[in-house]
Protein backbone atom coordinates (compact mmCIF):
# COMPACT_ATOMS: atom_id res chain seq x y z
CA UNK A 1 0.00 0.00 0.00
CA UNK A 2 1.13 3.86 -0.91
CA UNK A 3 2.40 5.73 2.21
CA UNK A 4 2.76 8.81 2.68
CA UNK A 5 6.43 10.25 4.32
CA UNK A 6 6.77 11.66 7.60
CA UNK A 7 7.73 15.09 7.23
CA UNK A 8 6.29 17.38 9.77
CA UNK A 9 7.22 18.67 13.49
CA UNK A 10 5.56 21.08 15.99
CA UNK A 11 6.09 24.51 14.22
CA UNK A 12 4.67 22.99 11.06
CA UNK A 13 1.92 21.32 12.32
CA UNK A 14 0.70 24.19 14.57
CA UNK A 15 1.11 26.33 11.26
CA UNK A 16 -1.04 24.23 9.44
CA UNK A 17 -3.50 24.40 12.68
CA UNK A 18 -3.53 28.41 12.49
CA UNK A 19 -3.70 28.58 8.45
CA UNK A 20 -6.80 26.43 8.80
CA UNK A 21 -8.79 28.36 11.99
CA UNK A 22 -7.65 31.79 11.50
CA UNK A 23 -9.59 33.88 9.49
CA UNK A 24 -12.92 32.17 9.16
CA UNK A 25 -14.42 33.26 12.66
CA UNK A 26 -13.07 37.04 12.26
CA UNK A 27 -13.98 37.68 8.33
CA UNK A 28 -16.91 35.24 7.80
CA UNK A 29 -19.04 34.21 11.58
CA UNK A 30 -19.08 37.11 14.07
CA UNK A 31 -22.45 38.76 11.97
CA UNK A 32 -24.60 36.02 11.99
CA UNK A 33 -23.39 34.87 15.38
CA UNK A 34 -23.71 38.40 16.93
CA UNK A 35 -27.56 38.86 15.10
CA UNK A 36 -28.35 34.99 16.99
CA UNK A 37 -26.64 36.49 20.35
CA UNK A 38 -26.25 39.54 20.82
CA UNK A 39 -23.16 41.30 22.86
CA UNK A 40 -23.03 39.92 25.92
CA UNK A 41 -24.18 36.56 24.25
CA UNK A 42 -21.22 36.88 21.71
CA UNK A 43 -18.29 36.23 24.10
CA UNK A 44 -20.21 33.84 25.94
CA UNK A 45 -20.89 31.69 22.84
CA UNK A 46 -17.28 32.34 22.02
CA UNK A 47 -16.39 31.14 25.49
CA UNK A 48 -18.40 27.98 25.12
CA UNK A 49 -17.33 27.15 21.23
CA UNK A 50 -13.89 27.27 22.68
CA UNK A 51 -14.41 25.20 25.49
CA UNK A 52 -15.93 22.69 22.74
CA UNK A 53 -12.98 22.81 20.73
CA UNK A 54 -10.60 22.55 23.68
CA UNK A 55 -12.87 18.55 24.64
CA UNK A 56 -12.67 18.19 21.46
CA UNK A 57 -8.68 18.45 20.40
CA UNK A 58 -7.22 16.80 23.76
CA UNK A 59 -9.43 13.66 22.40
CA UNK A 60 -7.71 14.09 18.53
CA UNK A 61 -4.46 14.75 19.98
CA UNK A 62 -5.09 11.14 22.39
CA UNK A 63 -6.29 9.54 19.27
CA UNK A 64 -3.90 10.73 16.98
CA UNK A 65 -1.28 9.88 18.92
CA UNK A 66 -2.77 6.51 19.27
CA UNK A 67 -3.43 6.36 15.66
CA UNK A 68 -0.72 8.12 13.48
CA UNK A 69 -2.33 7.57 10.41
CA UNK A 70 -4.32 9.72 7.73
CA UNK A 71 -7.95 10.39 8.12
CA UNK A 72 -8.75 11.72 11.27
CA UNK A 73 -11.86 10.04 13.16
CA UNK A 74 -12.74 8.25 10.22
CA UNK A 75 -9.91 5.99 11.43
CA UNK A 76 -10.56 6.45 15.56
CA UNK A 77 -13.85 5.54 14.33
CA UNK A 78 -13.48 2.17 12.74
CA UNK A 79 -10.74 1.42 15.53
CA UNK A 80 -12.93 2.19 18.83
CA UNK A 81 -16.20 2.03 18.06
CA UNK A 82 -16.64 0.10 14.28
CA UNK A 83 -16.54 0.44 11.06
CA UNK A 84 -20.17 2.23 10.55
CA UNK A 85 -19.34 4.82 13.27
CA UNK A 86 -16.11 5.22 11.40
CA UNK A 87 -17.75 5.92 8.20
CA UNK A 88 -20.39 8.34 9.03
CA UNK A 89 -17.69 10.59 10.54
CA UNK A 90 -15.85 10.22 7.37
CA UNK A 91 -18.88 10.70 5.62
CA UNK A 92 -19.79 13.96 7.83
CA UNK A 93 -16.97 15.38 7.27
CA UNK A 94 -15.98 14.88 3.97
CA UNK A 95 -19.45 16.50 3.15
CA UNK A 96 -19.03 19.15 5.76
CA UNK A 97 -15.72 20.01 4.81
CA UNK A 98 -16.62 20.30 0.89
CA UNK A 99 -19.29 22.77 1.70
CA UNK A 100 -16.69 24.89 3.92
CA UNK A 101 -14.30 24.94 1.16
CA UNK A 102 -17.29 26.12 -1.33
CA UNK A 103 -18.31 29.26 1.60
CA UNK A 104 -14.49 29.82 1.59
CA UNK A 105 -13.95 30.29 -2.23
CA UNK A 106 -17.05 32.25 -2.74
CA UNK A 107 -15.76 34.70 0.23
CA UNK A 108 -12.60 35.09 -1.65
CA UNK A 109 -15.36 35.92 -4.56
CA UNK A 110 -16.85 38.62 -2.61
CA UNK A 111 -13.75 40.25 -1.85
CA UNK A 112 -11.77 40.01 -4.59
CA UNK A 113 -14.33 40.96 -7.25
CA UNK A 114 -17.64 41.02 -6.03
CA UNK A 115 -19.66 41.31 -9.43
CA UNK A 116 -17.81 37.91 -10.52
CA UNK A 117 -17.21 36.25 -7.07
CA UNK A 118 -18.40 32.89 -8.14
CA UNK A 119 -15.91 32.96 -11.33
CA UNK A 120 -13.06 34.28 -9.06
CA UNK A 121 -14.17 31.31 -6.56
CA UNK A 122 -13.65 28.80 -9.33
CA UNK A 123 -10.18 30.18 -9.56
CA UNK A 124 -9.04 30.11 -6.24
CA UNK A 125 -10.06 26.49 -6.12
CA UNK A 126 -8.01 25.78 -8.84
CA UNK A 127 -5.02 27.29 -7.73
CA UNK A 128 -5.02 26.43 -4.30
CA UNK A 129 -5.63 22.61 -5.58
CA UNK A 130 -2.55 23.15 -7.96
CA UNK A 131 -0.49 23.72 -4.57
CA UNK A 132 -1.22 21.14 -2.49
CA UNK A 133 -0.67 18.60 -5.65
CA UNK A 134 2.68 19.97 -5.11
CA UNK A 135 3.06 17.95 -2.12
CA UNK A 136 2.30 18.84 1.88
CA UNK A 137 5.71 20.44 2.13
CA UNK A 138 4.27 22.94 -0.32
CA UNK A 139 1.04 23.88 1.51
CA UNK A 140 3.01 24.22 4.53
CA UNK A 141 5.55 26.79 3.05
CA UNK A 142 2.33 28.50 1.76
CA UNK A 143 0.34 28.42 4.76
CA UNK A 144 3.41 29.95 6.86
CA UNK A 145 3.28 33.07 4.59
CA UNK A 146 -0.55 33.57 4.85
CA UNK A 147 -0.44 33.14 8.69
CA UNK A 148 2.46 35.74 9.22
CA UNK A 149 0.00 38.16 7.01
CA UNK A 150 -2.84 37.33 8.61
CA UNK A 151 -1.22 38.10 12.00
CA UNK A 152 -0.39 41.39 10.68
CA UNK A 153 -3.55 42.57 9.22
CA UNK A 154 -5.75 41.50 12.62
CA UNK A 155 -3.22 43.23 14.75
CA UNK A 156 -3.44 46.46 12.38
CA UNK A 157 -7.48 45.79 12.99
CA UNK A 158 -6.66 45.49 17.17
CA UNK A 159 -4.15 48.38 17.64
CA UNK A 160 -6.28 50.56 15.84
CA UNK A 161 -9.53 49.76 17.08
CA UNK A 162 -7.99 50.24 20.37
CA UNK A 163 -6.19 53.16 19.89
CA UNK A 164 -7.68 55.57 17.04
CA UNK A 165 -11.43 54.33 17.82
CA UNK A 166 -13.91 54.35 20.78
CA UNK A 167 -13.78 51.30 22.49
CA UNK A 168 -17.24 51.25 24.54
CA UNK A 169 -17.17 48.02 26.98
CA UNK A 170 -20.32 49.16 28.38
CA UNK A 171 -21.56 48.15 24.73
CA UNK A 172 -20.92 44.30 25.45
CA UNK A 173 -23.85 44.33 27.23
CA UNK A 174 -26.38 45.39 24.82
CA UNK A 175 -28.21 43.21 22.94
CA UNK A 176 -28.07 40.18 25.16
CA UNK A 177 -29.48 37.41 23.75
CA UNK A 178 -31.67 34.12 24.59
CA UNK A 179 -30.00 30.91 26.01
CA UNK A 180 -31.04 29.48 22.12
CA UNK A 181 -29.68 32.49 20.49
CA UNK A 182 -26.18 31.83 22.37
CA UNK A 183 -25.84 27.97 22.04
CA UNK A 184 -26.96 28.71 18.36
CA UNK A 185 -24.31 31.48 17.93
CA UNK A 186 -21.65 29.29 19.43
CA UNK A 187 -22.86 26.53 17.33
CA UNK A 188 -21.87 29.00 14.36
CA UNK A 189 -18.54 29.80 15.70
CA UNK A 190 -17.44 26.42 16.33
CA UNK A 191 -16.78 26.52 12.57
CA UNK A 192 -13.85 29.15 13.17
CA UNK A 193 -12.04 26.42 15.78
CA UNK A 194 -12.43 23.03 13.33
CA UNK A 195 -9.41 23.69 11.82
CA UNK A 196 -7.17 22.33 14.74
CA UNK A 197 -8.16 18.44 13.27
CA UNK A 198 -6.29 19.28 9.86
CA UNK A 199 -3.66 18.73 11.90
CA UNK A 200 -4.27 15.37 13.21
CA UNK A 201 -5.81 14.38 9.55
CA UNK A 202 -2.08 15.10 8.23
CA UNK A 203 -0.82 12.57 10.86
CA UNK A 204 0.58 9.94 8.95
CA UNK A 205 2.61 13.00 7.68
CA UNK A 206 3.77 14.07 11.01
CA UNK A 207 7.45 13.35 12.55
CA UNK A 208 6.87 11.72 15.63
CA UNK A 209 3.16 11.70 16.20
CA UNK A 210 2.76 10.78 19.55
CA UNK A 211 4.75 13.90 20.73
CA UNK A 212 4.09 16.19 17.88
CA UNK A 213 0.32 16.21 17.77
CA UNK A 214 -0.50 16.44 21.54
CA UNK A 215 1.43 19.08 21.64
CA UNK A 216 0.70 21.35 18.45
CA UNK A 217 -3.17 20.89 18.86
CA UNK A 218 -3.63 23.22 21.83
CA UNK A 219 -1.07 25.44 21.07
CA UNK A 220 -2.98 26.18 17.62
CA UNK A 221 -6.17 25.91 19.39
CA UNK A 222 -5.17 28.55 22.39
CA UNK A 223 -3.30 31.09 19.85
CA UNK A 224 -6.49 31.29 17.80
CA UNK A 225 -8.77 31.67 20.57
CA UNK A 226 -7.10 34.55 22.58
CA UNK A 227 -6.81 36.50 19.29
CA UNK A 228 -10.93 35.72 18.46
CA UNK A 229 -11.65 37.53 22.13
CA UNK A 230 -9.78 40.03 21.72
CA UNK A 231 -11.07 41.14 18.11
CA UNK A 232 -14.31 40.39 19.45
CA UNK A 233 -14.23 42.55 22.00
CA UNK A 234 -12.86 45.24 19.92
CA UNK A 235 -15.70 45.20 17.17
CA UNK A 236 -18.45 44.46 19.92
CA UNK A 237 -16.57 47.94 21.34
CA UNK A 238 -16.24 49.92 18.35
CA UNK A 239 -19.60 49.03 16.26
CA UNK A 240 -22.29 47.93 18.61
CA UNK A 241 -24.23 44.24 18.66
CA UNK A 242 -26.58 45.80 16.08
CA UNK A 243 -23.98 47.23 13.86
CA UNK A 244 -21.49 43.84 13.70
CA UNK A 245 -24.84 41.73 13.23
CA UNK A 246 -25.89 43.72 10.43
CA UNK A 247 -22.24 44.07 8.90
CA UNK A 248 -20.95 42.57 5.67
CA UNK A 249 -17.25 43.30 6.28
CA UNK A 250 -16.83 43.96 10.35
CA UNK A 251 -13.34 43.90 10.74
CA UNK A 252 -13.31 46.57 7.62
CA UNK A 253 -15.97 48.71 9.27
CA UNK A 254 -14.28 48.75 12.64
CA UNK A 255 -11.14 50.56 10.92
CA UNK A 256 -13.83 53.20 9.45
CA UNK A 257 -15.27 54.19 12.32
CA UNK A 258 -12.33 54.26 13.83
CA UNK A 259 -11.63 57.38 11.73
CA UNK A 260 -9.19 55.26 9.03
CA UNK A 261 -11.05 54.41 5.98
CA UNK A 262 -7.94 54.48 3.37
CA UNK A 263 -7.32 51.07 5.71
CA UNK A 264 -9.81 49.49 4.81
CA UNK A 265 -8.27 47.98 1.53
CA UNK A 266 -5.55 46.46 3.34
CA UNK A 267 -8.26 44.48 6.17
CA UNK A 268 -10.01 43.95 2.49
CA UNK A 269 -6.63 41.85 1.47
CA UNK A 270 -6.23 40.60 4.61
CA UNK A 271 -9.57 38.47 4.47
CA UNK A 272 -8.52 37.51 0.92
CA UNK A 273 -5.47 36.08 2.07
CA UNK A 274 -7.27 34.56 5.46
CA UNK A 275 -9.41 32.70 3.85
CA UNK A 276 -7.25 31.32 1.13
CA UNK A 277 -5.19 29.78 4.03
CA UNK A 278 -8.04 28.24 5.19
CA UNK A 279 -8.95 26.82 1.79
CA UNK A 280 -5.24 25.87 1.02
CA UNK A 281 -5.46 23.46 5.00
CA UNK A 282 -9.10 22.67 4.40
CA UNK A 283 -8.58 20.96 0.38
CA UNK A 284 -6.01 19.18 1.75
CA UNK A 285 -7.15 17.71 5.13
CA UNK A 286 -10.54 16.78 3.01
CA UNK A 287 -8.46 14.92 0.37
CA UNK A 288 -6.96 12.79 3.28
CA UNK A 289 -9.80 11.90 4.79
CA UNK A 290 -10.75 10.46 1.19
CA UNK A 291 -7.96 8.66 0.47
CA UNK A 292 -8.28 6.68 4.08
CA UNK A 293 -11.89 6.02 3.25
CA UNK A 294 -10.95 4.91 -0.41
CA UNK A 295 -8.14 2.69 1.47
CA UNK A 296 -10.66 0.91 2.78
CA UNK A 297 -13.46 1.16 -0.26
CA UNK A 298 -16.10 3.10 2.00
CA UNK A 299 -15.71 5.01 -1.42
CA UNK A 300 -13.83 3.93 -4.51
CA UNK A 301 -10.88 2.63 -4.04
CA UNK A 302 -9.66 4.31 -7.36
CA UNK A 303 -9.16 7.73 -4.93
CA UNK A 304 -6.51 5.71 -2.47
CA UNK A 305 -3.74 6.50 -4.91
CA UNK A 306 -0.74 8.69 -4.15
CA UNK A 307 1.71 10.09 -6.62
CA UNK A 308 5.15 8.93 -6.98
CA UNK A 309 6.64 11.89 -7.09
CA UNK A 310 4.98 14.89 -4.66
CA UNK A 311 3.74 11.85 -2.66
CA UNK A 312 0.22 13.44 -1.89
CA UNK A 313 -3.52 12.01 -2.70
CA UNK A 314 -3.71 13.38 -6.14
CA UNK A 315 -6.97 11.65 -7.47
CA UNK A 316 -8.67 12.04 -3.93
CA UNK A 317 -8.26 15.98 -4.10
CA UNK A 318 -8.77 16.33 -7.61
CA UNK A 319 -12.01 14.54 -7.07
CA UNK A 320 -12.68 17.04 -4.29
CA UNK A 321 -11.76 19.94 -6.15
CA UNK A 322 -14.05 19.17 -8.87
CA UNK A 323 -17.10 18.96 -6.26
CA UNK A 324 -16.27 21.98 -4.70
CA UNK A 325 -16.47 23.83 -8.46
CA UNK A 326 -19.73 22.36 -8.91
CA UNK A 327 -21.30 23.76 -5.26
CA UNK A 328 -19.56 26.84 -5.89
CA UNK A 329 -21.66 27.40 -8.95
CA UNK A 330 -25.18 26.94 -6.59
CA UNK A 331 -23.46 28.07 -3.03
CA UNK A 332 -24.72 30.29 0.12
CA UNK A 333 -21.42 31.36 2.15
CA UNK A 334 -23.98 31.49 5.32
CA UNK A 335 -26.33 28.48 4.84
CA UNK A 336 -22.95 26.57 3.99
CA UNK A 337 -21.40 27.61 7.25
CA UNK A 338 -24.63 25.93 9.36
CA UNK A 339 -24.40 23.00 7.23
CA UNK A 340 -20.95 22.46 7.33
CA UNK A 341 -21.04 23.33 11.18
CA UNK A 342 -23.92 20.46 11.76
CA UNK A 343 -21.79 18.19 9.81
CA UNK A 344 -18.99 18.26 11.79
CA UNK A 345 -20.32 18.54 15.38
CA UNK A 346 -21.48 15.23 14.50
CA UNK A 347 -17.79 14.38 13.66
CA UNK A 348 -16.39 15.29 16.85
CA UNK A 349 -19.07 14.13 19.06
CA UNK A 350 -18.02 10.81 17.24
CA UNK A 351 -14.19 11.44 18.31
CA UNK A 352 -15.34 12.09 21.84
CA UNK A 353 -17.15 8.76 22.03
CA UNK A 354 -14.10 7.26 20.32
CA UNK A 355 -11.73 9.26 22.82
CA UNK A 356 -13.75 7.86 25.95
CA UNK A 357 -13.33 4.22 25.44
CA UNK A 358 -9.30 4.99 25.51
CA UNK A 359 -9.83 5.02 29.26
CA UNK A 360 -8.19 7.59 32.16
CA UNK A 361 -4.27 8.44 30.63
CA UNK A 362 -2.03 8.01 33.92
CA UNK A 363 0.49 10.27 32.28
CA UNK A 364 -1.53 13.14 32.33
CA UNK A 365 -2.90 15.40 34.94
CA UNK A 366 -5.83 16.50 32.53
CA UNK A 367 -9.38 14.45 33.66
CA UNK A 368 -9.31 13.44 29.81
CA UNK A 369 -12.37 10.85 30.31
CA UNK A 370 -14.79 13.70 31.47
CA UNK A 371 -13.46 16.23 28.88
CA UNK A 372 -14.29 13.47 26.33
CA UNK A 373 -17.43 13.58 27.78
CA UNK A 374 -18.23 16.85 28.34
CA UNK A 375 -17.72 17.05 24.46
CA UNK A 376 -19.55 14.51 23.29
CA UNK A 377 -22.50 16.08 25.33
CA UNK A 378 -21.63 19.87 23.80
CA UNK A 379 -21.30 18.72 20.64
CA UNK A 380 -24.76 17.31 20.37
CA UNK A 381 -26.20 20.24 22.24
CA UNK A 382 -24.46 22.72 19.46
CA UNK A 383 -25.30 20.88 16.71
CA UNK A 384 -29.18 20.82 17.64
CA UNK A 385 -29.18 24.42 18.68
CA UNK A 386 -28.18 25.15 14.84
CA UNK A 387 -30.77 27.21 12.76
CA UNK A 388 -33.53 24.55 11.47
CA UNK A 389 -32.33 24.61 8.09
CA UNK A 390 -29.35 23.46 8.68
CA UNK A 391 -29.91 21.19 11.16
CA UNK A 392 -32.64 18.72 8.20
CA UNK A 393 -30.04 19.39 5.72
CA UNK A 394 -26.87 18.08 8.26
CA UNK A 395 -28.91 15.67 9.59
CA UNK A 396 -30.65 14.44 6.03
CA UNK A 397 -27.09 14.13 4.10
CA UNK A 398 -25.94 12.06 6.84
CA UNK A 399 -28.67 10.12 6.93
CA UNK A 400 -27.98 9.67 2.83
CA UNK A 401 -24.48 8.58 3.99
CA UNK A 402 -25.88 5.52 6.01
CA UNK A 403 -28.11 4.18 3.24
CA UNK A 404 -24.87 4.34 1.14
CA UNK A 405 -23.42 2.66 3.44
CA UNK A 406 -26.02 -0.37 3.67
CA UNK A 407 -26.64 -1.02 0.28
CA UNK A 408 -22.72 0.08 -1.44
CA UNK A 409 -21.30 -3.31 -3.02
CA UNK A 410 -18.56 -4.54 -0.53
Amino acid sequence: MDRLRRRLGVPDAVVVGLGAMLGAGVFVVFAPATAAAGGTGLLVALALAGFVAYCNATSSARLAARYPESGGTYVYGRERLGPFAGFLAGWGFVVGKTASCAAMALTIGAYLWPGQARLVAVGAVLAVTGVNLRGVTRTVAATKVLVVVVLAVLALVAVTGLTAGEVRLDRLAEGGGTARGVLTAAGLLFFAFAGYARIATLGEEVRDPARTIPRAVPLALGVVLAVYLLLAVVAVGVLGPDRLAASAAPLADVVTVAGLPGLAWVVRAGATVAVTGVLLSLLAGVGRTLLAMARRRDVPGTLAAVHPVHSVPHRAELTVAAVVVAVVALGDVRGAIGFSSCTVLVYYAITNAAAWTLGPDPARRLPVRALAALGLVGCVLLAVSLPTASVLAGFGVLALGALWYAVRPR
